[in-house]
């Protein structure tokens, strides 16, 4: 039977490649056409890598940070890849995800990519998604609702976040050469964080 783990980035993997004309048609609008190509072809990579029987989850994020990283062409691959090997490194050793490990989760990843992109909200990336997301995450959490409900809330968090970057002009990567162009245009890469935590979701649902 496969791992928690093996199926959790199975769930994601599908979600990507099922939305990958959707993510190259926004990343048209604004960036280099790519974008759904690019992570498509990624989590074919990833799911080539793993072994259904892997359970370790820090491990299983290393290589698929790893496998993103080496994959995954323009900013994404190196964001995203250094995303998971931060995710990897909080929940190295473990086999199973508990709220709190899911807060870590959340935060690792995040100064991983404001790290490696020099990036904060506002600036129309992922972390517009992302970051709202982990708030409302911890906040829930905080107020004692458990994992799944804490995390419907996230997403819900982070779909807000998507619809806001339609609102505000890029400053980051190809998107900032457009300007004022930009706005009305949801990122790509806010797009794709949201599916990745619905996938999340939909994994822990179906549990």
């Amino acid at each position: 039977m496969p791992s928690g783990i093996y199926e959790c980035i199975s769930k994601i993997s599908d979600k990507i490649i099922e939305n990958k004309d959707f993510l190259t048609e926004l990343d048209r609008e604004i960036g280099d056409s790519d974008h759904g190509i690019n992570m498509a072809r990624g989590f074919q990579a990833v799911m080539e890598k793993l072994s259904p029987d892997e359970s370790d989850i820090g491990a299983v994020l290393k290589k698929v940070g790893m496998t993103l990283l080496s994959k995954v062409g323009g900013a994404s691959g190196p964001l995203y890849g250094t995303a998971y090997m931060e995710a990897g490194k909080v929940m190295a050793g473990k086999t199973e995800v508990n709220s709190d490990d899911m807060k870590l989760i959340f935060e690792s990843a995040i100064a991983g990519i404001q790290k490696r992109g020099k990036a904060v909200k506002g600036e129309k990336t992922m972390l517009d998604a992302l970051i709202p997301a982990s708030e409302k995450y911890s906040q829930k959490i905080s107020e004692g609702e458990n994992l799944i409900s804490a995390l419907e809330s996230a997403c819900e968090s982070a779909r807000e976040g998507v619809e806001f970057t339609k609102t505000i002009i890029a400053t980051k990567g190809r998107a900032s050469y457009l300007g004022e162009r930009s706005i009305g245009h949801q990122d790509p890469g806010a797009t794709s964080a949201t599916l990745t935590l619905e996938a999340i979701l939909n994994y822990m649902k179906a549990k």
